[in-house]
């Protein structure tokens, strides 16, 4: 059975394509398309990390507190680049 992730990844690359076709001009994501950017990139990021994880016999205790720490770091990344709390994007 198909995964996913296999079944978004194509779909993630066309619009990866897209982008890089119109690279020349700022693309002008309203609060809804700019939301599912970083939660379409917290997931992907996410799935990576368990992979890690599980490769690296990680206990659960610790691949929590890797994902918090992972959580924390790309609000406060958004907030210091973009001025945007994520958690307001939600309300």
């Amino acid at each position: 059975m198909e995964s996913l992730g296999e079944r978004l990844s194509p779909i993630l690359v066309e619009i990866q394509d897209t982008l890089i076709d119109f690279s020349e001009h700022k693309p002008g994501f309203n609060d809804e398309g700019f939301r599912a950017s970083i939660y379409i990139f917290q997931t992907a990021i996410l799935d990576k990390m368990w992979e890690l994880q599980e490769k690296e016999n990680i206990p659960m205790d610790s691949r929590v507190d890797m994902a918090e720490k992972c959580g924390t770091a790309l609000k406060d990344f958004v907030k210091t680049f973009a001025d945007i709390d994520t958690h307001k994007l939600y309300k």
